[in-house]
């Protein structure tokens, strides 16, 4: 029964994603949720140690945010913005004590409102940045940047072959993180840090090669 659970809430998760998509396809990058796998390997950055909350953007239906708080992020320090209506409600009824905010996150300060000055351990991102200019990627990772610690990382998921936000065009290092194959469609991490990025000492399997 634990099996065929899981089957429907993956199968109602996609459903739910689809629609998603349909309504909004600029703000939703595929017609399908992360794998677990993605999942997973994006939430290995956090460091749950650090007495520091979490920064979510473009949680979807929570697939990346259950991974997040499998990754011993207490609830209450997981804060998730997310753009869509239909997803914020999907997130506020899966995960109750998750600070789940309806808004912007090209625009923080607006969103965060009073949490605007919060610093956070790290950030999860899957926003689909291609769907967006390039000058208007590079002032989000900029802008995130400034709202996490020297050497953390934003780390950024995307379905091309190529950063979605350019190297030497800001303030930033561009890192590739991993390739997944068990996604559809594959896909490649990404990591942005002011200087070298510093991850925790279990992140599983070294990560790639500095992109110059």
């Amino acid at each position: 029964m634990t099996s065929l659970r899981k089957f429907a809430e993956r199968f109602d998760d996609e459903v739910k994603f689809f629609k998603g998509w349909i309504s909004k396809p600029r703000a939703v990058g595929s017609i399908v949720p992360t794998s677990v796998t993605t999942a997973r390997r994006m939430a290995s950055i956090i460091d749950p140690n650090s007495n520091l909350p979490v920064l979510e953007l473009g949680p979807g239906t929570g697939v990346i945010t259950r991974a997040i708080l499998e990754r011993g992020v207490k609830p209450e320090n997981l804060f998730c913005i997310e753009y869509a209506p239909e997803f914020v409600a999907h997130l506020k009824q899966q995960f109750p004590r998750v600070n789940v905010i309806h808004g912007d996150a090209f625009n923080l300060d607006d969103t965060l409102g009073e949490l605007r000055g919060t610093t956070f351990d790290s950030v999860v991102s899957g926003v689909p940045l291609l769907n967006f200019p390039t000058e208007q990627r590079i002032r989000y990772v900029e802008g995130v940047l400034s709202r996490i610690p020297q050497g953390r990382p934003i780390v950024q998921l995307t379905y091309g072959p190529r950063s979605p936000v350019p190297p030497q065009r800001g303030d930033y290092r561009v890192t590739r993180f991993d390739f997944i194959l068990r996604n559809i469609p594959p896909t490649t991490l990404w990591l942005y840090s002011k200087g070298a990025p510093v991850l925790p000492l279990n992140t599983k399997r070294p990560i790639g090669k500095v992109v110059h």
